[in-house]
């Protein structure tokens, strides 16, 4: 049996989880409450309170997925469990690590594909290089297939701007230049799955849709499907913004996805967000 062992069994993780199941997997995710793990048994999702020890489970573990992102004292994930996975993790088929495509920091607006060097701009992107430097010195040492996955702005069931718009709470900013690329939850699942179906040495993957746009027009195109005027224009310099969200507009860039599609066969589901916001919409409804 194929057994997924995933460490901060997120969002993204959870969305995978599905298709492992259906093809008879057992995943162990590990989480940090006693609510959060009943919630993952409801999933069918074996739960590990982070931080226990993992001695009877890592010798079935045959893949791994870590979502746990890092903070000032380095990856939380190979600070806490550094040692057993240096044991274990050369025997694994597969192990992939959720990194962000913030190492590569800004390019005003200019492309930018797996190639590209990281020069972050920002503390959180510098942790994360730091971060994917740290796990592919493990898997290195270990001889283990690490495939990195950079993700861009994720969104999905549950997180979508349509409540927003709704509450009259969404904001149009407004940054002359600034694009974001996005990705639907459900096509980061299915690049995992094929991933993982490929195998393979270890890769860098940027996961993204085909359509890098401005935020504003995000927004704007929601409140078109709700049928409700757009909120106003905000200029980016005057508006109430918390400092990690004005951060985001500190880089600016377009990012490729021509590897996953050519390398592991994806076909994206949702290629830009018009698809992915009426896919969403379609769920609200009864």
């Amino acid at each position: 049996m194929s057994v997924l062992l995933s460490f901060g069994h997120g969002y993204s993780a959870r969305a995978l989880t599905p298709l492992l199941l259906a093809q008879g997997w057992r995943v162990i995710g590990t989480t940090r409450s006693d609510e959060k793990a009943n919630a993952l048994r409801s999933e069918g999702v074996e739960p590990i309170i982070f931080g226990d020890a993992l001695d009877a489970v890592m010798a079935d573990v045959t893949h791994l997925l870590t979502s746990a992102g890092p903070d000032p004292e380095g990856d939380p994930v190979l600070n806490t469990y550094g040692t057993i996975l240096g044991n274990h993790l050369g025997r694994m088929e597969w192990v992939g690590y959720l990194s962000t495509t913030g190492v590569y920091g800004d390019h005003q607006g200019g492309w930018v594909d797996e190639d590209t060097p990281l020069t972050p701009s920002t503390r959180r992107g510098r942790m994360r290089v730091e971060a994917e430097a740290a796990w592919a010195d493990l898997a290195n040492r270990a001889d283990a297939p690490l495939h990195i996955f950079r993700l861009a702005g994720i969104y999905g069931p549950g997180r979508g701007p349509f409540a927003k718009v709704r509450a009259g709470t969404a904001k149009r900013i407004v940054k002359p230049g600034q694009v974001f690329s996005r990705i639907h939850v459900a096509d980061i699942a299915q690049v995992f799955a094929a991933s993982i179906a490929q195998g393979g040495p270890g890769r860098v993957w940027n996961v993204c849709d085909d359509d890098p746009a401005p935020p504003e027009d995000v927004i704007g195109h929601a409140a078109e499907l709700l049928g409700v005027p757009p909120p106003p224009e905000i200029p980016f310099e005057t508006a109430d913004m918390t400092p990690m969200a004005r951060s985001f507009y500190a880089e600016s860039k377009r990012v490729r996805n021509d590897r996953i599609k050519e390398e592991l066969g994806v076909k994206l589901r949702f290629p830009d967000y018009r698809s992915g916001l009426a896919d969403l919409l379609q769920r609200e409804r009864p």
